[in-house]
């Protein structure tokens, strides 16, 4: 009984202690999206992500702070449910968001003077963004377009079934006069409204369509202009590829926006800012210089401003568009700045930022070329006490000598001529990137746990990944897998010979594009890994090209379809080489995925078991392509953690991350 007791009671102060458990990764509270900033810039308000265990559920609330007093931060917002996107109203003296506390996603003012929030929306569809006019008086949004007679029709008489390409529901552009809360739809047809800006004189939106809400039809996203009170739209940009999230000029003359410039392959092309006189014209890019994609922030009286990353790092960057010069805002080099907000006059900004030792945490500044931020979160207290793993950021050479880039995750105790076991987490994409940051997104892979554990986390930012310039994000054209597998390889082997990594202890994994590396390792590279893991990946290409939600994506990629060239749609599936396969292999997949449509999880499943090799598959229930609620996540990560335990520390007892 003695032994009993001492047992339980060790396992109890191991759990209270273990700062790194899976349920303490997913519960950490995280600030999302991107900050808003009054006009005068002496206001921040922020959302931070909460975990509802019991209601299995992420929410998340508005907090509001002063931005010249660091953790100022406090929370406005409690009810049931979430509260997002904030923002001020333009004599800063109300705070608009949309919430969900009565079931669907409805418009709410809060006056900043106090009092409760009140609701401006009351539609039976949800809204999904809005706007201020700059005179205040006005809020655009869009809403998905309610289920029309027609097809309400077709249900009570023949069921339920689906047109393919045919049943999409718009989501059209509304406004909302503030006084009278009388509401009006400003578009109709057949596209779907996205991002859109007011004109300086309140008369005019700029907004983006696209045919419909299918990510295959990114592309089709052009421009108009809406005249508020008459509801007449104009054409403003149609040329081919995608033309995505106008913003006026301050004089009111122009438009920028993200735009392909006509490029037919512009996924893995560096996108750019272009222009356009806001009576229309021939668009022009400006910034046919800056190696990268430039996301569009603001066109403020001082300049247009842009996030970008470089390399593992992010910044923002300020362009003068007569000189077409840009000029970079940061706080120091190794710096992660994101979701980025700037006042109309481009004297002030409010941010989120991290780096190697730093949880992200919401700043505001004054603009310049170094910025010196006020912190108004306090949300790395949270981890204050947990283990400091170090994290740094490692380059090694290619089979075919490229440069590649990683993320090297090192336990807090690292210890100099040992050789550890060693996990990759290969991130999606392809155009995603792994950032040194600690503790981060807590979805799949219990990256701290394990490092906890004594083992090297390697997170490879492989051919084909942002922030290294479109020549490198196109080495994987024609080379999907082949190269990136490559990437992954002489990663591997540069850490084991510096004599960081035990070569007969490494397992790998990935989501997505990660979890296609994953599954392409598996089968062609199988050899080197003890255990491998597949997150939602591509088996075979052909499954996936004609399943998919995003068929241009394979067709840009490969650069062709499979009935054009089936021998580049061979060379690059792992199930072709599903004869070599003999690691353990777990595979993950949402059964409602439209990105990767499970058919790939079961193509592989199915020709690993004929091969005899030890494999197991977890469908998660109602899940698409990426797993959104608490439970789930946890189910994935200790799915992973025993995995991963089972075979890189086999026979080791107290194996549960929890």
């Amino acid at each position: 009984m003695r032994a009993t007791i001492l047992a339980l009671v060790a396992c109890l102060l191991a759990s209270s202690s273990s700062a790194q458990s899976i349920d303490d990764l997913i519960a950490l509270r995280r600030t999302t999206g991107t900050p808003a900033v009054s006009a005068d810039g002496r206001l921040v308000a922020y959302t931070v992500r909460e975990t509802n265990w019991t209601d299995n559920s992420y929410e998340t609330e508005v907090w509001l702070a002063d931005a010249r007093t660091a953790g100022s931060g406090r929370q406005i917002t409690m009810a049931k449910k979430s509260s997002l996107q904030p923002a001020f109203s333009p004599d800063g003296r109300w705070l608009a968001f949309i919430s969900d506390r009565s079931d669907t996603r409805q418009l709410y003012r809060l006056s900043l003077e106090g009092g409760e929030a009140e609701a401006l929306t009351s539609g039976t569809e949800g809204v999904t963004a809005f706007a201020w006019s700059p005179d205040g008086t006005r809020i655009a949004y869009t809403m998905t377009d309610p289920v029309t007679p027609e097809m309400k029709a077709r249900t009570e008489q023949y069921g339920e079934y689906t047109h393919e390409d045919h049943d999409a529901r718009r989501a059209q552009l509304h406004v909302l006069d503030i006084t009278t809360k009388a509401t009006r739809a400003l578009t109709s047809g057949a596209f779907v409204v996205g991002a859109f800006d007011w004109s300086p004189d309140n008369t005019r939106i700029a907004f983006d369509h696209r045919v419909s809400s299918d990510a295959g039809q990114s592309g089709t996203a052009d421009i108009s202009l809406v005249d508020v009170t008459t509801g007449a739209v104009t054409a403003l940009v149609t040329q081919a590829g995608p033309d995505s999230n106008p913003k006026w000029s301050p004089d009111g003359r122009q438009i920028a926006f993200q735009s392909a410039m006509a490029k037919s392959f512009y996924f893995f092309e560096n996108g750019a800012l272009a222009v356009v006189n806001a009576n229309g014209g021939t668009p022009e890019s400006l910034t046919a210089r800056f190696d990268e994609n430039p996301s569009l922030v603001a066109w403020t009286t001082s300049g247009i401003f842009f996030g970008a990353s470089q390399r593992t790092w992010s910044y923002l960057y300020r362009l003068d568009p007569g000189s077409r010069q840009t000029a970079m805002h940061r706080v120091r080099e190794d710096w992660i700045g994101q979701n980025f907000a700037v006042t109309p006059s481009g004297a002030h900004m409010a941010f989120v930022a991290s780096g190697a030792r730093d949880f992200p945490e919401v700043f505001a500044a004054p603009v310049a070329a170094t910025l010196v931020p006020t912190k108004l979160s306090d949300l790395g207290a949270q981890v204050a006490a947990w283990p400091r793993h170090g994290r740094e950021v490692v380059r090694w050479k290619s089979q075919d000598g490229a440069e590649i880039e990683g993320v090297l995750h090192k336990p807090a105790d690292f210890q100099a001529g040992r050789r550890y076991p060693l996990l990759v987490v290969i991130h999606g994409g392809p155009t995603g990137v792994s950032r040194p940051q600690p503790y981060g997104s807590a979805s799949f892979y219990p990256i701290d746990g394990w490092l906890a554990k004594g083992a090297l986390v390697l997170e490879p930012n492989y051919r084909g990944s942002a922030g290294y310039g479109e020549a490198f994000r196109s080495l994987n054209v024609r080379n999907l897998g082949i190269g990136d597998a490559w990437d992954v390889l002489s990663g591997i082997d540069a850490l084991v010979a510096q004599g960081l990594v035990d070569k007969d202890r490494v397992g790998s994994m990935g989501w997505s594009q990660g979890g296609y590396i994953s599954a392409f390792l598996t089968t062609k590279h199988a050899d080197r890994f003890k255990a491998l893991s597949v997150g939602a990946g591509i088996s075979n290409w052909v499954t996936y090209y004609v399943n998919t939600d995003i068929h241009p994506f394979t067709r840009q990629y490969l650069k062709a379809t499979p009935w054009d060239d089936p021998k580049i749609y061979a060379d690059t599936s792992p199930m072709t080489y599903i004869k070599n396969a003999k690691a353990p292999t777990l595979i993950q997949h949402g059964d409602k995925d439209p990105r990767v449509p499970i058919p790939n999880a079961f193509e592989l499943y199915q020709g690993l078991q004929d091969q005899k090799v030890p494999v197991e598959l977890m469908i998660f229930r109602g899940f698409g392509h990426g797993l959104d609620k608490p439970k789930a996540n946890r189910a994935a990560m200790q799915q992973n953690w025993d995995w991963f335990g089972k075979y890189l520390w086999p026979g080791e007892k107290g194996t549960a991350a929890q």
